[in-house]
Parts: C-alpha cells; sequence; structure tokens
C-alpha cells in the first residue's frame, strides 16, 4: 500500500514538472511569436515580399549614328527571333528537328541555344534563331500547331544601311561577352544583349546606349510573373550626328576601285572629319547576331584584309609627302631661303662616302630653289637639306606637326607612328643614328612611319599656317597653333606645292584639268620592294613590271582653296605605284566632290 502511493506521488511529481516545463515552453513561444508579429514584422515582411516581387531589367532603344545632313548610317529596325520554352516542349528534340526542317539552324545557333538554355529555368524563353526573314516567319506561322513551345518574338535589331561604306568608321555591336561585362556598368547594361565593339559604336558606347528600365513583378514559387506591380522605363540612347558628309564618303571610297587603301579629308579651322575611309570594308551585319565561321574565315583569309582600319593602324612611308615639312625646317634654320639653288645631277653623295643616292630623273633636274624642288620632288635637294639640318632638327620639326604620336580622333585603336631620332634608335636598335639614314629620311623613307590619319593632320597644320585642331568625327575641337613660322616660310612652302599640281613641271599637273579650285599637294611613294632611296617618279616607270604585291604604296597628300585653305585631303593606295598617277587623281576626285557638297 505504502509502495503504491509513494509511486503515485512519483507520477504527480513528474507531471506537473511537465506541466510546469510545457507552460515554460509555450510562454517562449508565445514570447517569440509577439516578437515576429511585432518587433520583426517589417524585416520578415520584406523578406516574404522579395521572395514573391522581383526586378525585370528593361533594355533602352540604342541611339541613331547619322551623317552630318541627317541621313542614317545606324539604325534600329523591328524583327523576329524564333525562341523555345523547354517546358512547354514535351519533346523537345523532337520539337527542334521540325524546326531545322523548317528554318535553317547553323551550328553555331544550336550550341549557344544549348549553352542559354544550362544557364536559364525551364520555363524562360530562350532564343535559337534571330533576325528571321518574312519566308521563315509565314512557314513557323502555318506549322505553329506543330511545335509546342515555340514562338515568334518582335525585337529591335542594330542596322547599318550603307554597309561596308562606313564598316570602318560606324564600326558594329555585337554580342556581349566577359570583358564587356568587366568594362561597363552592370546597372545600366542589366537588359543588354548587344554593345559597340569597333568604331563609333565602340567609342560612344555609353551615349548611344542609354539607360536601362525596370519593371516590379509578382511572381509565385517557381518563379513565374504572375502581373506587373510597377514600371520604370528605360532611358533612350542619344542620337550622334557625325561631322562626315555621306556623299564624300562615297566619292572616296569609289575613287580608291579596286586598290586598297585609305582616304582622309578634314576641314582646316575645325578638325572636322568629312570622310574616313578604309577599303576594302566588310558588311557589317554579318556581326551583330554573330558572324559564321565560314564568313569570318573568309574575311580573314582575303588578301587586302578588309577588316584592318587603314585610317588609323595602317603605318605606311610618307615618301615625298614628307618633303613640305623638311623644306619647313630649312627655312627656319636658315639652312635654305625660298631664292636658295641646288644643282641636281641625278645622284648624291655623302663627304667621304662611296655609296650614291639616285634621284628619280635621269641626269637630274640641273639648277632648283625650293618652289621647283617642291615641284618636280627633286631628292637631291632634300638629301643635301637633310644632311645640313642634323636628324636632331628634323626630328623636333616633324614632332610638332604630331608625327610620331596619336591625333587624338575619337576612334579607339590609334596608331602612333614612327619618328626616327637617335634616342629611338638606340632603344629599339641598340645602334647609334648613321649619316645614310638622315639622307634618306629626307625624302621620308627608312624608319619613318605615319598613319593616313596623322599624315592628313599634319597636312591641315601646314595649311592653317601651323594652326589647325585635332581631327574630330563627333563635334569641334578648339584649334591651337602647333608650328610657328614666319609668314614667308609658310607662303614659300604653299606656292612650291601649289607648283606640284600647277605648275609646268609638276609631279601632279595631269589632275590640273580636272580640278573645280586650285590646290597645293604633293605626291609621294612608301616603299615596299626596292631601293630606300628611290621616288615615286623612278617607280611609276618600273612599277607595271613588277608583281602587284611588290609594287609601291602610292601616296598624295594636298589642300584647296590655295588663297584660304578650307579642305585637307590624304590618299594612300596600296602598290598603287606612284603618287603622281593615282593617289593624285583619287584626290583631285574626292577634293572636288567635297567642295561640291558645298563644305
Amino acid at each position: 500500500m505504502g509502495d503504491s502511493r509513494s509511486a503515485l506521488a512519483q507520477v504527480d511529481r513528474r507531471l506537473q514538472f511537465l506541466i510546469v516545463l510545457m507552460l515554460i515552453v509555450l510562454c517562449l513561444l508565445s514570447l517569440r511569436l509577439g516578437l515576429l508579429q511585432l518587433g520583426d514584422h517589417e524585416q520578415y515582411a520584406a523578406r516574404a515580399d522579395d521572395n514573391r516581387i522581383s526586378l525585370r531589367a528593361l533594355p533602352p532603344n540604342r541611339g541613331l549614328i547619322l551623317d552630318r545632313r541627317g541621313r542614317v548610317l545606324a539604325e534600329n529596325l523591328p524583327a523576329y527571333r524564333l525562341v523555345v520554352v523547354p517546358e512547354r516542349a514535351p519533346d523537345l528534340e523532337g520539337t527542334l528537328a521540325r524546326l531545322a526542317d523548317l528554318v535553317p539552324v547553323s551550328d553555331d545557333e544550336r550550341r549557344r541555344f544549348d549553352q542559354q538554355r544550362a544557364r536559364s529555368r525551364p520555363f524562360e524563353s530562350i532564343t535559337l534563331k534571330s533576325n528571321l526573314d518574312e519566308e521563315e516567319v509565314a512557314k513557323l506561322a502555318i506549322h505553329r500547331h506543330r511545335l509546342p513551345g515555340v514562338d515568334i518574338e518582335p525585337y529591335l535589331t542594330r542596322h547599318y544601311p550603307q554597309g561596308e561604306l562606313f564598316a570602318h568608321l560606324v564600326g558594329y555591336v555585337g554580342r556581349m561577352d566577359d570583358r564587356d561585362r568587366a568594362r561597363l556598368d552592370p546597372d545600366r547594361y542589366r537588359a543588354t544583349t548587344h554593345v559597340g565593339k569597333t568604331g563609333i559604336e565602340r567609342q560612344y558606347e555609353e551615349e548611344l546606349h542609354g539607360r536601362s528600365g525596370f519593371e516590379r513583378v509578382e511572381t509565385n514559387a517557381q518563379g513565374r510573373i504572375l502581373r506587373v506591380l510597377e514600371r520604370n522605363d528605360p532611358q533612350p540612347g542619344e542620337d550622334l550626328r557625325l561631322n562626315v558628309d555621306l556623299d564624300v564618303q562615297r566619292a572616296a571610297y569609289e575613287a580608291l576601285g579596286d586598290y586598297a587603301g585609305a582616304v582622309v579629308v578634314l576641314q582646316v579651322a575645325t578638325g572636322e572629319v568629312l570622310a574616313l575611309v578604309s577599303k576594302p570594308g566588310f558588311d557589317p551585319n554579318l556581326f551583330v547576331h554573330g558572324i559564321s565561321h565560314a564568313d569570318y574565315n573568309r574575311l580573314l583569309d582575303h588578301r587586302q584584309r578588309p577588316l584592318f582600319n587603314r585610317v588609323l593602324s595602317g603605318g605606311y612611308e610618307p615618301g615625298s609627302t614628307v618633303k613640305p615639312f623638311i623644306a619647313l625646317a630649312g627655312l627656319e634654320a636658315g639652312v635654305v631661303t625660298p631664292s636658295t639653288e641646288v644643282v641636281s645631277t641625278g645622284q648624291y653623295r655623302l663627304p667621304g662616302h662611296s655609296r650614291t643616292y639616285g634621284d628619280w630623273k635621269a641626269g637630274g633636274h640641273g639648277r632648283v630653289n625650293l618652289e621647283l624642288a617642291l615641284a618636280e620632288s627633286v631628292n637631291v635637294y632634300f638629301y643635301r637639306l637633310a644632311v645640313e639640318l642634323g636628324i636632331d632638327r628634323i626630328s623636333r620639326e616633324l614632332a610638332l606637326f604630331g608625327f610620331g604620336r596619336t591625333t587624338g580622333l575619337d576612334l579607339p585603336g590609334e596608331n602612333s607612328g614612327i619618328l626616327p631620332t637617335r634616342s629611338w634608335k638606340r632603344a629599339t636598335f641598340n645602334q647609334p643614328w648613321f649619316p645614310g639614314e638622315t639622307v634618306i629620311t629626307g625624302i621620308g623613307q627608312g624608319f619613318t612611319v605615319v598613319t593616313p590619319v596623322q599624315l592628313a593632320h599634319a597636312t591641315a597644320a601646314l595649311a592653317g599656317r601651323g594652326q589647325t585642331a585635332a581631327p574630330a568625327l563627333v563635334g569641334q575641337r578648339e584649334p591651337v597653333q602647333m608650328v610657328r613660322h614666319d609668314d614667308a616660310d609658310w607662303q614659300a612652302v604653299h606656292r612650291g606645292m601649289e607648283a606640284v599640281v600647277h605648275g609646268a613641271s609638276g609631279t601632279a599637273r595631269a589632275i590640273e584639268s580636272e580640278l573645280v579650285v586650285r590646290m597645293a599637294g604633293k605626291t609621294g611613294t612608301a616603299q615596299v620592294f626596292g631601293r630606300p632611296d628611290e621616288d615615286e617618279e623612278a617607280d611609276e616607270r618600273e612599277q607595271d613590271e613588277l608583281p602587284e604585291f611588290l609594287r609601291n604604296h602610292a601616296l598624295f597628300t594636298g589642300f584647296a582653296p590655295i588663297d584660304e585653305p578650307r579642305l585637307v585631303v590624304s590618299v594612300v593606295a596600296e602598290h598603287g605605284g606612284g603618287g603622281a598617277s593615282v593617289a593624285a587623281p583619287i584626290a583631285a576626285t574626292v577634293m572636288n566632290a567635297a567642295l561640291e557638297a558645298g563644305l
């Protein structure tokens, strides 16, 4: 009996302990619930909203690119793309096979589809093919009932109506890659798939792109959109109006004919770029949706390298186009005057040396002054002048005109060229400067390398008597006085360049009858094969006998009108043979086109 009572008492104590324990737990739970309901309500409500409300980025419309008269160079056109929602296609591989029978799907497109599918949710649409044509859209519409999970979506695509004419200038957009994401603001580019890769499209990417908008949407547990709660529209990109004139650009491109090369047209006072041609070009529309391997290899294997921007990256010996700058250095230093005469016998020999440096004219030019030396491109005159000046004074003069450094043109990828100096040669080759190298520097051969835009910019400074602005495709730059010389020196060089075109013995006199105004200029040759002391006129007699790939590059640079220089034209025609017969007529055609356009 006693044992039974003791056992019951022990059970009662255990029950009381459990009841007390349960009351304590219940109080703790009530306290926690109260904290959640009252104290942490806002925090957990926000977390709940995050689970059901999300932001969806909206891409902005890209700005247009226009020429100076408002004609479209880059636009956004409505297009259609083929998309697939995997979870809505029970037999996805069968659906893809049926699609391939209706529209061509390349290996690259299928590979991109598979990569995107691996990163996407099953209910998200994935692009299989972009830029469908009307026939493809019609076929897909007819067979829509046989293609579960397949849809056709409208969108805006970048288009370049001028094709290869502006390929190197305007550039193109392409799909974003990891390098693009690393350099661009992720907030502005959250919804963007394509960005500028080259040319103006890349240089002015942020202005053209605009700013992404967003939608605040309500989603279910699987992430599906149920409704739009708020919308903030994207801010479209700016339209860019270039300084380039479409008609002048086309005239320059066509004037090059079958030659690979470059043409640059500048306004002297403002530096505005009126034409900037690198030929051959390519169709930039091929790159917008991803160029195929076959098309890309075709461009890479082309013998004239259409992807290479000759205006910015092409390096050429300036040849005789450098002679006006050498002449100015001689006048400034007092080494020569406009009336100083030199007898050209056809050969020049450094004192104490046996090697001879030839003139282009057998027997020489006789007695010539500065004007005739420029007009007839007399090598002997400039050999002697270069030696008397020395490489240090030559380099200083050329540096003032911008040789050896970039011009500041608002395009990516500009080459600085080469301005040879004693220190440059020592650093590059660990060798001293030799007197013979000074001789050929006087006619623009040897180590000197310029780009077409550098040559045009230097010529603009020459035309403006030392004053011009940096080349600009958008807007204008402030003019600066790059070089200072006496008016008499400028006038003497201008007269010599005028005689190149309008003189009785000028090397470019054949184009005089083609011009609508009087023009000053200088022909030149960039050596490809041959002796480094040859000049363009000698080359023109012999170039036709050489294979095309060994012929010299033809150059011409000039300005017009002579009395009040307004426009500069610089031309490089690769393997053209001679500046007088090939490059000068191209320059005349382009100059006439610019003047007729009222520029």
